[in-house]
């Protein structure tokens, strides 16, 4: 009987550390989403280098360049296209 009531115990806790794990990784990307494509710029542009003015480069340019970026500065699709609008709209 107390291996049975064990076993459920475990479940139960593993159940609840992943739904943690869920709700944790869900409110995280909601708050990357819900910033806008200036705020993630600012945020990540710079970690590795002196970002470009938004100036220095055309509308075609900084989606070429968004791409390459996406990829190396781990970014969601969502968060790279706030960021590319964000450029272009100094154009």
């Amino acid at each position: 009987m107390k291996s049975k009531k064990h076993i459920i115990n475990l479940v139960l806790g593993m159940s609840f550390a992943t739904a943690l794990f869920v709700v944790g990784c869900s409110s995280t990307e909601n708050a990357a989403v819900a910033k806008s494509g200036a705020e993630l710029w600012g945020e990540n542009c710079v970690r590795c280098h002196n970002a470009p003015s938004p100036t220095a480069f055309g509308d075609i340019q900084w989606e070429t360049i968004g791409q390459h970026m996406r990829i190396r500065a781990n970014l969601t699709a969502v968060q790279t296209d706030k960021v590319v609008e964000f450029l272009k709209m100094a154009n």
